[in-house]
């Protein structure tokens, strides 16, 4: 009843009751908030942003054991110990810095536990600084397997011994016995790969990739892979579109009809010459045409090419996911096929492939070292599909060290402001972050350290993969007929004309393996502007 207390029945005035409930207003908080500080000050509470700090960084999936008094004293000795000048210790060493911890004491072997389950494939020679952030990269995205076809750096003893303590990779080194499992496959006596044989540099890599390709196929199949990726070491999957930015997320979305999917590649612009470490500085990249309007692509053109010969620099024609089924096969490095069907295809419209193009001024000559051509105009077509890895090759070649730094801030090196906004503005150029904040957490959270501080307690041979390798090759089934590698051919005494009638005898009924293209050129822009207003 109004005006009375549940427990009396006796009447009080209005100003009575609104002194008691100001005087609880009051006293509550105040009581509430005592109580808490004193069961925090005996540890009765856990701040939430204390218990996700970098000193406890519990998080979900992650297995933190407290430590033992030896951890605590081996902990104690490393900060009392100068730090490694190490190269690969000094580029992935871990920092104090207390940003986004999450990444600390993850178990990254999850390969069970998600769907679908994603391989990624690469043929790489490059080092720990570039690989190890690109497979923790594309672990954070949900990949669970990665098969490395490794050559020079990367099949070292100690680079390789890292790579394969990782859960989940599987190194394939390209020895005289894996020549010959290849030996065993179709692609060699197949008109579709045919144009690029007997060439050196870019065309042999291109070769090499579709006969790895190949091979990975059936590994992938029998590790019970659902999509495979080809991807090189200077790439990362950009799964935009996407609410947990996952590109197992993405995937898991693609319709069951849908055999391949296309991410359009955006090339990284680097603003300096002196990049170290282009996953986590670099974070300008120009988009692909895909993802532009047409009129603001060719309206822009001249001002976004800066005097290169095409938009981008290299390829733009982007990467590829096939799911995993009966008669699949490579397409080269760019594509997939099917020996039974034409695959059916669609191409994302937000996700894509951000390719790190000549990021670090070292790539000029790198690139040379790897190829024995003649710097001049007609011998580099030899070597290189592309007119700016042509034109990069001759001026390494031939200028002095000041000539190619000019060549490279002039041609590279994004330096003026007002021109990289204007492009920012209308869309061709964009920022994106996620991949920087996620490597440098990774390094900083001691993710690569620690992977290399175990891989040095253990001793792996490739015996195991020799076995591996069998084992994979012993599925192929009779179709596979015999494959030399174009370098083998030669070296071995076979003639070059008697593998070309080989080639005559197959079927020429399957399209041509894709190479890497440049994006349309303004030769294109008439035909556009034909299609639109006529």
């Amino acid at each position: 009843m109004a005006g009375y207390t549940s427990h009396s029945h006796r009447p009080i005035s209005s100003s009575s009751s609104s002194s008691r409930l100001l005087l609880l207003l009051t006293v509550l908080p105040l009581t509430l908030a005592s109580f808490a500080f004193i069961l925090q000050w005996r540890g009765g509470v856990t701040d939430p942003v204390t218990r996700w700090s970098p000193d406890h960084h519990q998080f979900p999936g992650m297995v933190v054991s407290p430590p033992s008094h030896n951890n605590q004293q081996q902990q104690q000795q490393q900060q009392q110990q100068p730090h490694s000048h190490s190269d690969c210790t000094n580029l992935i060493a871990h920092t104090n810095s207390p940003s986004f911890p999450y990444f600390r004491d993850w178990k990254f072997d999850y390969a069970s536990d998600l769907t679908p389950k994603i391989c990624i494939q690469t043929s790489t020679s490059a080092g720990l600084e570039q690989t190890l952030p690109w497979i923790f990269y594309h672990k954070v995205m949900g990949v669970s397997n990665f098969l490395l076809f490794v050559e020079g750096k990367a099949a070292s003893a100690n680079v390789s011994r890292i790579l394969e303590s990782i859960p989940g990779v599987r190194v394939i080194y390209r020895t005289r016995e894996l020549e010959e499992q290849q030996a065993k496959s179709r692609i060699w006596n197949e008109t579709w790969l045919a144009s690029f044989f007997y060439k050196p540099c870019n065309y042999e890599l291109f070769v090499k990739q579709s006969l790895n390709m190949e091979m990975a196929i059936v590994m992938a199949r029998d590790s019970g892979m659902d999509w495979i990726i080809h991807l090189d070491t200077d790439e990362l999957i950009h799964p935009a579109g996407t609410q947990e930015y996952s590109l197992r997320q993405l995937l898991s979305d693609v319709p069951g009809n849908i055999d391949m999917v296309i991410f359009p590649n955006y090339e990284s612009s680097v603003e300096r010459d002196d990049i170290k470490e282009p996953f986590s500085e670099v974070s300008m990249f120009k988009k692909n045409y895909d993802h532009l309007p047409k009129d603001v692509y060719f309206g822009n053109y001249k001002e976004a090419t800066r005097g290169n010969p095409n938009y981008f620099l290299t390829y733009g024609n982007g990467k590829s996911a096939a799911r995993i089924q009966d008669h699949l096969r490579p397409n080269g490095a760019h594509r997939w096929h099917n020996y039974m069907k034409t695959p059916n295809e669609i191409k994302l419209e937000e996700a894509a492939v951000l390719h790190y193009t000549y990021p670090k001024f070292s790539d000029l000559t790198s690139r040379r070292d790897r190829c024995g051509c003649k710097p001049t105009k007609e011998d580099v077509k030899r070597c290189f599909m592309l007119d700016f890895d042509r034109a990069a090759f001759i001026i390494a070649s031939t200028a002095t060290e000041e000539e190619m730094r000019q060549w490279y801030r002039e041609r590279i090196v994004w330096t003026d402001k007002a021109l990289n906004m204007k492009l920012m503005r209308k869309g061709i150029l964009t920022r994106i972050y996620a991949p920087m904040v996620i490597i440098q957490s990774l390094r900083e959270s001691g993710v690569f350290s620690s992977v290399i501080a175990k891989a040095a307690q253990t001793t792996l041979s490739k015996d195991n993969f020799l076995k591996s390798v069998e084992s994979s090759n012993s599925t192929r089934n009779a179709r596979a007929g015999m494959m030399v590698s174009s370098r083998k051919i030669e070296a071995g005494g076979v003639s070059q004309a008697t593998a070309r009638r080989v080639l005559e005898v197959i079927d020429g009924s399957l399209p041509s393996a894709i190479p890497p293209l440049s994006p349309p050129s303004l030769d294109h822009s008439d035909l556009f502007t034909s299609l639109v207003f006529n």
